[in-house]
């Protein structure tokens, strides 16, 4: 029977090529093409699209900033994470663990509303020591000065974006250096390399390229997850969408804006992942 239908298979492939085309691929495009249409076609979607698009740079501006500083913040707890030192590897793990636990919306709430205070309450009190002290006097005024409601909203949501997001990225990182052999690192310390100079010309240089389709993959996740930053009021794209929505009542046509204009984002970025790793499936094949 198997046979049979491999043979019918060989001999009029034409429809077993017609199922493996992208037929979702068309649909969507089919419909982004029409929805296209009518956005700057009908009054009332092109009236939303203008007003709501102007979150749209915040929205970037938010995601891109975030994103390099938890990459930053991911790479050293990652090397954390695979150091040989107890206290650094636990304190790492610790980090990890305890980030990845809690939701991006409660960390985003708890960060602008509990960490920030805390952390303008510390500032405040080294600024008052240093006043007593007299210890860089004009230094610890302006410490004493700072206040929780000087701080941006945009700020806070960038900062807790960055600590959700560095302890995901840390294990992405830490499954790139341990894809590389060990005993490459082995054979560069044994030619007299330190430890971090192995790690930075050898093991690095090979697990960025492992984790480059994953690094795009959560810039993608992030990008979506910044429409969180607007419960505690930054005007990115939902906010104004929310905004926008409370003055017209226009509830169907401003989410469907919304939610178009972060499809097309992150379709196209989906795109750029994907030929990132065919790009990469190639350099493998040729090594």
């Amino acid at each position: 029977m198997q046979e049979d239908i491999q043979t019918r298979v060989r001999l009029n492939p034409l429809p077993d090529r017609l199922s493996r085309l992208p037929w979702w691929a068309l649909v969507a495009a089919l419909i982004g093409v029409l929805f296209t249409w009518t956005l700057l076609t009908d009054e009332t979607y092109f009236g939303i699209l203008s007003r709501v698009t102007n979150g749209l740079y915040i929205t970037l501006r938010v995601t891109f900033i975030a994103y390099l500083f938890a990459l930053l913040v991911g790479l050293i707890v990652a090397l954390g994470r695979v150091s040989t030192n107890p206290v650094i590897y636990q304190l790492s793990t610790f980090y990890v663990e305890i980030i990845r636990g809690v939701p991006t919306l409660v960390l985003v709430l708890y960060v602008a509303f509990v960490a920030i205070p805390l952390a303008v309450e510390g500032i405040n009190a080294l600024g008052t020591q240093m006043l007593k002290a007299n210890v860089l006097s004009e230094i610890g005024r302006s410490l004493t000065a700072l206040k929780t409601g000087n701080v941006e909203n945009e700020f806070r949501a960038i900062v807790a974006l960055v600590i959700a997001y560095s302890a995901f990225l840390a294990e992405v990182f830490r499954a790139g250096i341990e894809s590389v052999e060990r005993g490459q690192m082995e054979a560069a310390l044994a030619l007299g390399m330190t430890y971090w100079q192995a790690m930075r010309h050898i093991v690095l240089r090979q697990a960025i390229r492992h984790v480059l389709p994953p690094l795009g993959n959560d810039f993608i996740s992030m990008l979506k997850d910044s429409s969180l930053v607007s419960v505690i009021g930054v005007t990115d794209l939902t906010q104004w969408g929310k905004l926008d929505q409370a003055r017209t009542f226009k509830t169907l046509e401003t989410y469907n804006v919304v939610a178009f204009l972060y499809l097309v984002m992150t379709l196209l970025l989906s795109m750029g992942v994907k030929w990132i790793e065919r790009a990469m499936s190639r350099e493998r094949q040729k090594d």
